[in-house]
């Protein structure tokens, strides 16, 4: 017993993908969330999957690869996980810990009629008139 002690405390700190950190505390290290307790709401809530999974415990064990993908705001994230956090430190150690993957996909997001991103002021008749078409069609 005292020898898997000793293998473990021996183990070096690059070796990340051994880490295993519960994911509300992930979350909230990156700064996705504002607080655990958000963190853990959303979760609960099945709005966090872990790798296509959907999860329901705060405390599913996440590690270096896996991929999650977050109902935040209306819209969809896809992270990677690159690191367990230490710490909630500053907002670029925070980037570190993960890649954003949703990055590819925000040119489809744009082309869907009557979506326009914000601060683009107010829909033009083209704007208005896909939008009551789909409204038609509904």
């Amino acid at each position: 017993m005292r020898e898997t002690d000793s293998e473990e405390s021996s183990s070096q700190p690059g070796a990340a993908s051994d880490i295993s950190q519960r994911l509300d505390r992930w979350l909230w290290f990156a700064r996705i969330l504002k607080s655990r307790t958000m963190a853990a709401e959303m979760v609960a809530q099945g709005k966090v999957r872990v790798n296509r999974a959907r999860v329901v415990k705060p405390s599913h064990p996440v590690r270096c690869g896996d991929v999650l993908t977050i109902a935040l705001r209306g819209r969809v994230q896809v992270v990677r996980i690159r690191g367990a956090g230490l710490r909630r430190g500053p907002p670029q150690e925070a980037r570190a810990l993960y890649e954003d993957l949703a990055s590819t996909s925000s040119a489809c997001e744009e082309t869907v009629p009557g979506r326009r991103p914000s601060g683009q002021g107010r829909p033009t008749k083209k704007d208005r008139r896909d939008i009551e078409r789909l409204q038609d069609e509904e």
